[in-house]
């Protein structure tokens, strides 16, 4: 371990510089979440469309990668528990949980089969697919959103950016503006909040 002091400028400044980061990324996840409300059409489809899934006995699919795949858990826990009212549990599966599935899909098939895999075993006609992608590019969700519109699901895709190489693949997309991935993120987070605190009030 080094006994040197530290340099003058890094480590005293530190404090200064974290406040500076922190105002900033304030000040941009802001503008992105003021771009948001030019999505209430889009959410309200979203909402009335998993609303008709559930209220006549379909279930809810979701899917995506790395911090999308949180996004998906995050979903489903808030179907089949509640988000703040009081309700029963509706039926929804995180395609990204069940790890022994998961590694089996992608030893025996290409990797950007795995949710597409699923959908076809797990889904029907009248269940709904949510998926989640920041860059809109993920050939896994490319091929889910190809499956489910094969198998007769519904679907509605939390994109980012441009929606990539997803956009039009879904009949619903909340496509979050901007290119830095974790104000997408956020935005994400807020539309999904906003999806299940309409939900809960119609379910």
């Amino acid at each position: 371990m080094s006994s040197k002091p530290p340099q003058s400028g890094s480590t005293g400044d530190s404090p200064k510089e974290t406040a500076r980061l922190l105002a900033a990324n304030i000040a941009q996840a802001r503008a992105t979440f003021d771009a948001l409300a030019q999505l209430a059409a889009p959410v309200a489809m979203a909402v009335e469309t998993l609303h008709a899934c559930l209220a006549s006995g379909g279930k809810i699919l979701a899917c995506g990668n790395g911090g999308s795949a949180c996004d998906s858990a995050h979903f489903v826990a808030e179907i089949v528990g509640r988000y703040v009212r009081e309700r029963r549990g509706y039926p929804a599966i995180d395609l990204t949980a069940d790890h022994g599935l998961i590694t089996a899909l992608i030893n025996d098939y290409p990797p950007q089969r795995l949710f597409a895999r699923q959908i076809e075993a797990l889904g029907k006609p009248g269940d709904a697919l949510v998926v989640f992608t920041s860059s809109g590019n993920s050939p896994n969700i490319v091929e889910a959103l190809a499956a489910a519109r094969a198998g007769g699901l519904r679907t509605i895709a939390f994109h980012g950016r441009d929606g990539g190489a997803c956009r039009g693949g879904a009949e619903i997309e909340l496509i979050v503006p901007g290119q830095v991935t974790a104000r997408i993120q956020e935005g994400h987070q807020l539309l999904l909040h906003t999806v299940c605190e309409a939900l809960d009030a119609r379910l």
